[in-house]
């Protein structure tokens, strides 16, 4: 069974947080789905805050609004800070009595107690995944939330939606077929730099000098790929992993 089909089974909270300035004023979006198919959108703002601490209060806020509630979750984010923090760091961090590896306290203890709080209080409910969606790569669900923040962010008032499903202007259950967590990198490994930036969108294949351009291409398109590639061969191995020929690499 595809993940698509096997997300409607499943409760799923998506969520994104923004900062302007970061420090500065923040704001977070989430989007909860039932099985049942009601949809509800939350969101909220901090004038001062970080793009971290908008990302967690963002999970926070969704399993709030479901605490107590049984069934099988999904949360969907695109912060691996999220995702490697809740599951692997925490458990070193509360044997350290709240310290990093490096003995320094851990940043953002209030909303990493609230989510460890949280999460805990599933047990028995359900099982509990989570998810990788990247930013900007036109998954409806991140969009969204990310749209939600964003505007929070900017002190713009934000009609939040709560109803049923069939009436949402959101394919929310439209999900990216690779949803695994990404890798950690070793803090000492060098971070390749860009030959190009790919994107297809529309059936168009594009290539781009920044990401940037790139970014601007994919955002909010439904379907769209988009990869950095460090060299010339990488740029053809992209083309052809994404089941298209290297020829149209050429008029891109």
């Amino acid at each position: 069974m595809s993940e698509n089909a096997e997300a409607f089974k499943h409760w799923l909270i998506f969520t994104d947080g923004a900062c302007s300035g970061n420090p500065g004023p923040g704001g977070y979006g989430t989007v909860i789905v039932d099985p049942s198919g009601h949809v509800k959108e939350l969101g909220g703002k901090r004038s001062n805050t970080t793009n971290n601490q908008m990302e967690l209060q963002a999970v926070i806020e969704g399993l709030k609004e479901i605490q107590g509630t049984p069934g099988d979750l999904w949360i969907l984010t695109d912060s691996t800070y999220v995702i490697h923090g809740i599951t692997k760091w925490i458990w070193g961090w509360k044997r350290k009595g709240w310290t990093t590896a490096d003995g320094k306290p851990v940043n953002n203890q209030p909303e990493w107690k609230e989510l460890d709080r949280l999460v805990a209080n599933r047990k028995g409910l359900g099982a509990l995944d989570w998810k990788y969606v990247r930013g900007h790569s036109g998954t409806p669900g991140n969009e969204r939330c990310d749209g939600i923040a964003v505007d929070f962010t900017k002190g713009k008032w934000v009609d939040l939606y709560d109803g049923p499903l069939l009436n949402y202007g959101y394919a929310i259950h439209d999900l990216p077929e690779d949803m695994s967590v990404p890798e950690m990198k070793s803090r000492n490994e060098k971070k390749k730099s860009a030959y190009s930036y790919l994107s297809y969108a529309g059936g168009e294949l594009k290539r781009h000098k920044t990401w940037k351009e790139c970014e601007a291409q994919v955002k909010g398109r439904s379907g769209a790929k988009f990869k950095k590639a460090t060299s010339a061969t990488d740029e053809k191995s992209i083309v052809e992993s994404w089941g298209l020929s290297p020829e149209k690499l050429e008029k891109a």
